[in-house]
């Protein structure tokens, strides 16, 4: 995959993790399965990770739920509520531990204990409790500010309304807690909460309740999972709703507190347990990697038979020292993480073959599938990749097909069970379903894309949508949703429309309108002098990434003149072959700048838009450093800047910014979460440094 195709990946995958994530925590209503969601993310992760110049602030991977819904009170968070990095294999939780251990820096041999305990498929929420009483219950949202459900979860005979006291029985100030490993949570006495203690876990509803609650509901909606009927009924109006409702709670962890009455992850949750609130009796302390992947295996076995949905167990670092020096990442704790189970499996019937169209033009296979439940979700379509695809798997409306919740892209279709009956062969279209203009397949390409280019309604909102990014034009205030609005009441078709716009437009399309639309005229004044590198990446030409981009700006020094060596390098061979000595710039990316200025329409485009912008010069604003001609690599999470800001000081200081680690690699610098280039680098022999480091070295050159 190159950097073109990863970047519409990515937009898609934005789109997708958006709208699954407003589906999930903020309607209660998904569409797909956990698995599927993971493999969304997990994909997601990956291309970042290869293409680490694609990271864009606002990537799913620094985002955690969803906004808190309109219908309930807003709250705060006192300390945010993080989700988990997951795992989906053994050797990712050797991994996980080995980074533990490298960031401790700790002795080969020394032990690092592990919480291990089944994560429930539930509705997170935190229990504000003050002086032992609650006095607030808040779902996550997204993880900075929740909801509201305090009067809800007062109805939930699992949560007390004051926590147990345990001071009568104490064993006085300052006595130690049994923190002894077992595989039970005991009895042993604990200090009291104090004055303040946050207590989290998930709302759930167990298996046979679910059952019984849709049964009740028959004839009206009823709930596609126990998930949903829990997090439904905990997000009511009318506490007498939530009432009504069966919902249970367990405890797996804590946030803000004015003390805690143990030293470790497992002491601490037996002490809330004596408290009063249920803890999972599948909590254990385990002092390997060995006796965690054991037990994992175990509580996989009864996974059937345990009263309500868990989708993985949850390992955690036991000290909380080392949970404190570890500290956490963008939406994620450095000391756990989440082992997910393997995908499950189902049977159903392909009904239909719909073709979706991408930025790029990309022809995308969605089969539309008999809904099936697959692990208590509603599963209703797939992707089918491309054409070769479907022949591989010889696919036809009507067949009966085995569905995989897991994989590269999910869900996935991994067999035709009817591959012998009669019926029609699928045909691929070869015209585009939007605007009817050719498809056709590159040679050496498996994918079939439109020709239409900024003619197809299908391509033109989302490369305006492309246009406008933080990593293009980067206007303030100018996102996908105004783009949509704009286009679909036709102030907006093409790029240079946006620099059309008038405050006589855009006044009434809002309360405050006036201020709004003075704002947003000023951020898309200030673009009318961009930056030639943002604006050539911005016009979406295939192949053409901000690497790319930046390579033509300094080689051309202006997109006048890339246009106008582009435009004839379509008739001149001497041309093409101008376009080819560019560093960085193969015959792939210069057919696409040649076939993009052959198209009229294109051409069109962009001189409109070139009557209403001027680009700068490009400007070489490169400084000595001691990474200056040098290749640096980009890994893991960065928590002080994003991968553009990052990538941008690498190229100001003279680096060459790559995707992947090879020998001809000069610099690693490594983040939270690197992984298989970290292990590359590692093996080579390569330089690595952390983010302060990389730091350092900008701050030497400056």
């Amino acid at each position: 995959m190159n950097e073109a195709q990863a970047a519409e990946r990515l937009a898609f995958l934005a789109a997708e993790i958006a709208r699954h994530n407003r589906l999930y925590h903020g309607e209660d209503s998904p569409e797909i399965s956990d698995a599927d969601y993971d493999a969304l993310v997990r994909e997601n992760a990956a291309l970042e990770a290869e293409f680490p110049q694609l990271v864009r602030a606002d990537s799913p991977s620094k985002l955690v739920g969803a906004a808190p819904a309109a219908h309930l009170a807003k709250v705060p968070h006192a300390k945010a509520m993080l989700s988990l990095d997951n795992a989906f294999s053994e050797e990712d939780v050797r991994d996980f531990v080995g980074r533990v251990r490298r960031f401790l820096n700790l002795a080969e041999d020394e032990p690092v204990a592990l919480t291990a305990e089944p994560k429930i498929d539930g509705l997170s929420c935190s229990l504000r409790y003050e002086g032992g009483r609650l006095v607030l219950a808040a779902t996550r949202g997204d993880g900075a500010v929740g909801e509201d459900v305090t009067a809800n979860v007062l109805t939930i005979a699992d949560i007390p309304a004051h926590l147990r006291s345990s001071r009568a029985k104490s064993r006085g100030a300052g006595a130690e807690i049994d923190e002894r490993p077992s595989t039970t949570l005991g009895t042993s006495e604990f200090r009291d909460a104090g004055d303040t203690f946050e207590i989290r876990g998930e709302v759930y509803m167990s298996k046979d309740d679910f059952a019984a609650l849709n049964a009740r509901l028959a004839g009206e909606r009823v709930f596609a999972n126990p998930r949903n009927a829990a997090a439904g009924s905990l997000r009511q109006k009318d506490p007498k709703v939530t009432a009504a409702r069966p919902l249970r709670f367990l405890a797996h962890g804590w946030g803000e507190t004015s003390e805690l009455p143990a030293q470790s992850q497992y002491a601490v949750m037996r002490a809330i347990e004596s408290w009063g609130l249920p803890v999972s009796e599948q909590l254990v302390r385990v002092e390997s990697v060995d006796d965690a992947l054991a037990h994992y295996r175990k509580i996989e076995a009864m996974r059937a038979d345990l009263p309500f949905d868990i989708d993985g167990v949850v390992y955690k670092v036991d000290r909380l020292d080392w949970q404190a020096r570890l500290g956490q990442v963008a939406k994620a704790p450095r000391w756990a993480i989440a082992h997910k189970f393997p995908a499950e499996r189902a049977q159903t019937t392909l009904l239909a073959i719909d073709i979706q169209v991408g930025r790029t033009g990309k022809l995308t296979p969605v089969a539309r599938l008999e809904p099936v439940t697959v692990g208590g979700v509603v599963v209703t379509n797939a992707t089918l990749h491309n054409a070769d695809e479907i022949a591989r798997l010889g696919v036809r409306p009507g067949d009966r097909v085995t569905l995989q919740r897991a994989g590269d892209v999910i869900p996935q279709i991994l067999e035709n069970l009817t591959p012998d009956e009669e019926r029609p062969d699928f045909v691929f279209p070869s015209s585009c379903p939007e605007c009817g203009s050719d498809a056709v397949r590159e040679e050496g390409e498996v994918d079939i894309r439109c020709t239409g280019g900024l003619i197809c309604p299908a391509q033109r909102v989302e490369r305006l949508r492309h246009f406008v990014s933080r990593g293009a034009m980067d206007i303030e205030g100018l996102g996908a949703k105004q783009i949509d609005d704009f286009f679909h009441d036709g102030l907006v078709r093409s790029p240079a429309d946006i620099f059309r716009l008038t405050e006589e437009q855009l006044v009434a399309r809002k309360k405050d309108g006036r201020v709004w639309a003075a704002n947003l005229l000023r951020a898309i004044e200030d673009k009318r002098t961009p930056d030639p590198v943002r604006f050539l990446f911005g016009i979406g030409i295939r192949h053409v990434g901000t690497v790319t981009a930046r390579d033509l700006m300094r080689h051309f020094g202006t997109v006048e003149r890339l246009a106008e060596v582009a435009t004839a390098a379509g008739a001149d061979p001497a041309a093409f072959e101008q376009l080819t000595h560019v560093e960085g710039v193969g015959p792939v990316v210069a057919q696409a700048l040649a076939d993009f200025f052959a198209e009229a329409h294109n051409r069109e485009a962009w001189d409109d838009l070139l009557s209403v912008v001027s680009p700068r010069p490009f400007e070489v604003q490169e400084r000595a450093s001691e990474v200056t001609g040098k290749t640096v690599v980009f890994t893991g999470t960065l928590e002080t800047m994003s991968r553009d800001e990052a990538k941008a000081q690498a190229l100001a200081l003279g680096a060459k910014v790559a995707g992947s680690v090879s020998a001809k690699t000069d610099l690693v610098v490594a983040g939270p979460g690197a992984g298989s280039k970290l292990k590359k680098a590692e093996e080579l022999g390569v330089r690595v440094v952390d983010e302060a480091g990389w730091a350092a070295i900008v701050a030497k050159a400056s």
